[in-house]
């Protein structure tokens, strides 16, 4: 293992340009260097080729807003509440898109991922403060995936849970396998996985027959999202399982995955192709996410079953509302598919945190083991100690935590962005600014609001 000093000052690699200037620190060696510039982009050839070099990054980054915490969250909120929370899933998406643009930005245009810039613009006490909070936000992800591969396994093969949460730690050397294959093979084993997802949950949706026109007034917004405290804390946990702050880091670390130009016409080419393989990935994302919601609320609150939670209990009790035994199966597999998909981009994300903020160097297989077990430990003893109603608690939980730690990412973010100095050319237009800005301002109230009526209640 080899370490640079903690948030010092590195040698900026060759071709640290324009931007450079608004930093406190000079760009040291990028996050994930194991992987960084490895896909080619064609500098020649028509447009469709270049995009297609760009098509993956999204689908990572889209995995994270799918995750089996965002199930726990859209199951008890479809249960309880019906379609009313669909409201929240698609503001919630359209936040995510505005983000995950800007960490692209952030990442062509200085070269630095989320980490790295905190890094080199802040303080060290700053920085120190914000790479913890980033760790939170990292376990509190992991929990949730190590919670729902395990559940999955449960379900599908009758694997205990703890056995199950043991389990999961092998995944950390398929991980490692694939990304020695190379990058775009981890890729490709994602979307594949999220592929089977889709067509599990369009077969249950089409067994579900939810009354479509009850789905499209969901999408409209009410105010008894905030007014209702109980509602308002699993809307708040939709929100922290769909814009997650550790997608935030991995975004900005994985585009740079891609050895595009490093002049302004190519880096202004490589962030609209960014862009819109992020934006058309988390589309995606929101069908995967809305599915949730509305097979809950058509399968359990529409027969009156309103207090439904828990993913295993989810799962028993699919066949005879829907009528259909392939039910629970399918939704096991879709459940499995996103829990180890989850896990690869969490550690993923885990490694770019830990590089970018403290530039420690460690074997890829030691950094994803530690986060792996990080996680294990917890999830380990809540399992052995309340069983499957401590996990659902426990899920739940992990994407309020999730919410609380966004603002801690998503201000620098914007802060980064709109500034020239940092960004050159690509700095954000005044209308992006606003808008993130407006995202920022939105979830720090409701985050404000979440804690008052936590003291009060």
């Amino acid at each position: 293992m080899t370490t640079d000093a903690p948030f010092g000052r590195a040698a900026s690699e060759p071709g640290d340009d324009g931007a450079s200037k608004g930093w406190r620190n000079a760009r040291g060696e990028a996050a994930l260097s194991d992987v960084y510039r490895s896909v080619a982009v064609p500098r020649f050839g028509s447009p469709w080729r270049k995009l297609f070099a760009f098509v993956g990054p999204g689908y990572l980054v889209a995995v994270g807003y799918m995750d089996p915490g965002n199930w726990a969250t859209s199951i008890a909120g479809g249960s309880k509440f019906g379609y009313t929370l669909l409201a929240v899933a698609l503001i919630s998406n359209i936040m995510a898109m505005v983000l995950q643009s800007l960490c692209a930005r952030l990442a062509i245009a200085s070269g630095r991922d989320l980490a790295q810039a905190c890094r080199d613009a802040y303080p060290k006490p700053v920085a120190v403060v914000l790479w913890f909070l980033a760790e939170i936000a990292i376990v509190a992800t992991d929990i949730a995936e190590v919670i729902g591969t395990a559940i999955g396994l449960q379900l599908l093969f009758g694997i205990p849970l703890t056995v199950g949460v043991l389990i999961t730690a092998v995944d950390v050397f398929v991980i490692l396998y694939l990304q020695r294959l190379g990058f775009r093979y981890l890729e490709a084993a994602v979307i594949a996985l999220l592929a089977v997802i889709a067509v599990c949950f369009a077969a249950q949706i089409a067994l579900a027959s939810p009354a479509w026109n009850e789905v499209l007034k969901g999408f409209v917004p009410t105010p008894q999202i905030v007014t209702n405290p109980e509602m308002l804390y699993l809307a708040l946990g939709i929100l922290g399982a769909t814009v997650m702050p550790h997608n935030l880091y991995l975004h900005s670390a994985i585009v740079q995955t891609r050895d595009f130009g490093r002049s302004a016409p190519e880096k202004r080419q490589a962030l609209t192709f960014a862009t819109i393989d992020s934006t058309v990935a988390l589309f995606f994302a929101l069908l995967i996410n809305a599915s949730i919601l509305i097979l809950a609320a058509a399968a359990f609150n529409g027969t009156g079953r309103t207090e439904v939670a828990e993913l295993g209990e989810a799962h028993s009790l699919l066949a005879p509302l829907l009528g259909a035994a392939i039910a629970p199966a399918l939704f096991g597999i879709a459940l499995l598919c996103c829990g180890l998909n989850s896990t690869v981009t969490a550690t993923l994300a885990g490694q770019a945190v830990m590089e970018g903020f403290l530039q420690i160097r460690m074997p890829a297989w030691v950094r994803r083991l530690v986060t792996r077990l990080v996680a294990i430990v917890p999830a380990a003893l809540v399992t052995i100690w309340y069983g499957e109603s401590g996990t659902a608690q426990l899920l739940i939980l992990t994407q309020v935590v999730l919410s609380l730690q966004l603002s801690f990412a998503v201000i620098p973010l914007v802060m980064f962005t709109a500034s020239r100095a940092k960004m050159g050319e690509l700095v954000a237009p005044p209308w992006l600014v606003a808008a993130a800005g407006l995202i920022a301002a939105i979830i720090v109230v409701l985050n404000v609001k979440l804690l008052v009526d936590f003291v009060a209640g």
